[in-house]
């Protein structure tokens, strides 16, 4: 465990008290930044885009509106965007050959809110193809790798963010979740990653791979910092038709309160399966005593059919994806693999452009949503998403958030579950569902396993994220596992 002192060990809101005191400017932030990842991304992979210049550019301009006595909520503070979501001038390519050079016109909702808030965008992180993986190894262009051990996945399919936000290369991130893609990389990298609501922020930007399932998160180093971030990006988007027209409240004063007295938390017995590895049903049955003597009240609850969550997914978000990667055919955007006629170009396109995984799933829910099997697939699986969400439903009326593991394991080798998809698959087993039902949920640090890090997640109702936040922050207050960094870091930042 190190202290931060280090620019490039601090919080966001410590970086921030540092920067509104002139203790700090935000030039020498973003230059530690920038310095740090030119020292570490060549081992980690993190990022597909570095905008070094344009960094330093809006770190120039956050300190002169600070001279100028202006404030924002994040000025100055140097962050990174998953390379799925649209950045106005800059490349973003989805990890995939057929957008490779795209360059997007305008800016995702999610990124012109951390634009106006004052954030310096540090570049573009590296993650699975179209977001479709859970290892960050469906890349079109290289694996990331984990700041832990640099051998191993760093989970995914937000694995960029999450591995530079661990190892210091950016102070907080924003990442994609269809079906646990913020949380699960965020368990394997030790650090705090937040699921919101279905349409609490935006996807206008995001590009597309389960429409039903899609949603903006945020990566950070603590729950605060996460509270920070999603009060700038959530709140209404009239060009998302499934944005929420709700309030966002300040979740960061709602932090407050230490102690869970009278918060009732579920543990949902189908969490705590045979499969899941015993460092981490340890570290995560530990992190439970620990808010039970905070003073929460720990009740078992049942989701029963959390059993059908992995294959609803599956059947649902490649029917999604098969439809919404129709678009790319060569003629508007994205690669062109010119050939004899207008179907020739169409198929080389996409056999050049997409990847193995992409293809699968494509190839998945094509087959599920084709004449004959609709029925007998999709319509079902639309049919047992709804008795997956009135468990949730039954479950939210007696407690208050529900608790179990994030992954069932903790970060595996790379390559030792690329030729196996179904146990690639399950490492998502305990995030699908609450994409599926729409809630909101967070994984937080709680110990380590085989000197890795384990994530607890906690999942909450509909608009439930202060009350999640609340509960994350006090669990962090009486625990210091936030603080720990990974030993690559720590060499740097001692000059080891």
């Amino acid at each position: 465990m190190m202290h931060a002192t280090e620019p490039c060990e601090l919080s966001i809101h410590a970086a921030l008290e540092l920067l509104r005191k002139r203790a700090l400017s935000a030039l020498e932030l973003t230059r530690a930044h920038l310095e740090r990842i030119a020292a570490l991304d060549g081992q980690l992979h993190a990022y597909i885009t570095v905008t070094a210049e344009m960094a330093l550019e809006q770190a120039r301009q956050a300190d002169e509106r600070r001279a100028r006595g202006e404030d924002a909520p994040l000025l100055g503070i140097p962050l990174a965007i998953k390379d799925v979501i649209c950045t106005c001038g800059v490349r973003t390519t989805c990890g995939s050959r057929i957008l490779e050079n795209f360059v997007p016109p305008y800016d995702a909702t999610a990124v012109a809110r951390l634009r106006e808030a004052g954030a310096v965008l540090l570049g573009k992180t590296n993650t699975d193809e179209f977001a479709m993986g859970s290892s960050t190894e469906h890349s079109a262009f290289f694996p990331t790798a984990n700041p832990w051990d640099l051998e191993r996945v760093p989970g995914g399919s937000s694995g960029g963010s999450a591995a530079a936000v661990a190892a210091g290369c950016a102070m907080g991130a924003l990442g994609s979740d269809t079906g646990g893609s913020v949380r699960q990389p965020a368990a394997l990298c030790g650090i705090v990653g937040l699921k919101p609501t279905y349409g609490r922020v935006s996807r206008y930007g995001l590009v597309a791979h389960g429409s039903s399932l899609d949603q903006i998160g945020v990566l950070t180093r603590d729950v605060r910092d996460a509270a920070l971030l999603l009060r700038v990006i959530a709140g209404h988007d009239p060009r998302d038709a499934t944005s929420l027209d709700a309030p966002v409240p300040d979740y960061m004063q709602q932090l407050e309160d230490g102690d869970l007295n009278g918060v009732k938390i579920g543990v949902p017995k189908e969490y705590f399966i045979s499969g899941i590895e015993a460092g981490v049903e340890s570290a995560v049955r530990k992190a439970l005593r620990v808010m039970e003597e905070a003073g929460a009240k720990l009740v078992e609850v049942s989701l029963p059919h959390t059993q059908y969550g992995i294959p609803i997914y599956y059947l649902i978000a490649t029917a999604e994806a098969s439809s919404n990667l129709a678009r790319y055919d060569g003629v508007r955007y994205g690669l062109r693999a010119e050939a004899a006629d207008m179907w020739q170009t169409l198929f080389r396109t996409r056999a050049l452009g997409f990847g193995r995984e992409v293809k699968r799933r494509i190839m998945l829910g094509t087959y599920a949503l084709s004449a004959g099997y609709y029925d007998a697939y999709y319509l079902k699986a639309q049919k047992a998403r709804t008795l997956l969400r009135q468990d949730f439903e039954h479950a939210f009326q007696q407690v208050d958030v529900l608790a179990c593991p994030t992954t069932p394991d903790v970060a595996f080798r790379i390559g030792q579950k690329l030729d196996d998809p179904l146990q690639m698959y399950l490492s998502d087993v305990f995030t699908v569902s609450l994409n599926l039902v729409g809630m909101c949920g967070i994984s937080v640090p709680c110990g380590f396993a085989e000197g890795l890090p384990v994530g607890l997640q906690l999942m909450g109702p509909p608009l439930g994220e202060a009350m999640l936040l609340r509960i994350a922050h006090a669990y962090q207050q009486h625990t210091d596992w936030h603080t720990h960094r990974p030993p690559l870091a720590i060499q740097l930042s001692t000059g080891g």
